[in-house]
């Protein structure tokens, strides 16, 4: 048994060196597959090894709650290096040193990054360098997931030209799609849809998807705002759906780290999900799932500088 994914359908293999096993029992505290266990080693059926004389050893049990979906816990935290894990894309080469505790970026270091990021749109003329992209997504792949391995994709436009042609695509693709907005087909859709949802269609997608074309049509790109950077990231079927969200803004971060402007852009994935047209739009993209929730951020140098930040706050906070 195993947690499917688009990219693998099989459990991870733990194998436990029983001569380098202590029985500190780390790997069993930090197993949430509960697939492993402490079993008693006697002295004379002990492996020779310099662990030899530990009362207990490590042992993968017959069953497990998923079968090991390879989160590599277990593999990281043993103080001994006598557990390796393979399959699921996860193999022991996959292990890296932490940086030490001093490297760390303190609580007012974190702080000030996330307060100096804002939604910037506008950007120099100036391309992203390949290795700052690097660095962008190899940021993103630390990202919180819900299951391993990650089912998330990432598209890459790496130049204002890329985006430019997907925005003019995208507004004759939502040519067609200027219905789901139009005062009959909501006034027959509200029992179904609900007040709000309605409302945001009435006073959000209406007018964005107008502008969207209507400027355009002016030579003036507000759907991808000619930015030198743009990624998509998305999932398939199988993915935790908050898996491409936590992604891209991981990705906004590290941007921002870096000296770039960055900005969500919200209204492109969700009309590109089911239909016809939509399919056919993903197709020319390379886009290869459908993705119940996904983000296209853009990225660049921004061309304004921003002197004060806005404090911003939740709906609310209630302590149970």
């Amino acid at each position: 048994m195993a947690i499917p994914t688009s990219r693998t359908r099989e459990k991870g293999h733990i194998h436990i060196d029983a001569a380098q096993c202590n029985g500190c029992g780390k790997c069993v505290e930090v197993c949430k597959d509960f697939g492993l266990e402490l079993v008693e080693v006697h002295a004379q059926s002990a492996p020779p090894g310099p662990k030899a004389h530990a009362s207990q050893t490590a042992k993968a049990k017959e069953t497990s709650l998923f079968g090991c979906y390879a989160c590599g816990h277990c593999m990281a935290a043993c103080p001994q290096e006598a557990i390796t894990i393979h399959g699921r894309t996860l193999s022991p080469s996959d292990l890296f040193q932490l940086p030490t505790l001093q490297h760390k970026a303190s609580y007012e270091q974190l702080l000030n990054l996330l307060q100096h990021r804002r939604s910037i749109r506008e950007f120099v003329d100036k391309k992203v360098e390949p290795e700052v992209i690097d660095k962008i997504l190899t940021a993103a792949t630390t990202s919180p997931m819900g299951i391993p391995p990650s089912d998330v994709h990432v598209l890459v436009f790496d130049s204002k030209e890329k985006n430019r042609k997907f925005a003019e695509d995208y507004c004759a693709f939502l040519q067609g799609k200027r219905w789901l907005v139009s005062k009959w087909f909501l006034a027959v859709m509200r029992p179904f849809l609900g007040r709000e949802t309605t409302e945001l269609f009435r006073l959000f997608d209406r007018p964005l998807l107008e502008a969207y074309i209507g400027h355009m049509e002016q030579g003036i790109n507000v759907i991808t705002y000619d930015a030198p950077l743009m990624l998509y990231f998305y999932g398939t079927p199988y993915v935790d759906p908050a898996d491409p969200i936590v992604a891209a803004t991981t990705a906004m971060y590290a941007a921002e780290s870096l000296g770039l402007g960055t900005c969500m852009l919200g209204a492109i994935h969700p009309f590109i999900q089911s239909g016809g047209g939509a399919k056919k739009f993903r197709e020319k993209y390379g886009i290869r799932h459908t993705s119940r929730e996904g983000l296209f951020v853009i990225f660049g140098y921004p061309s304004v500088k921003y002197r004060e930040g806005l404090k911003r706050t939740f709906a609310s906070v209630k302590y149970n």
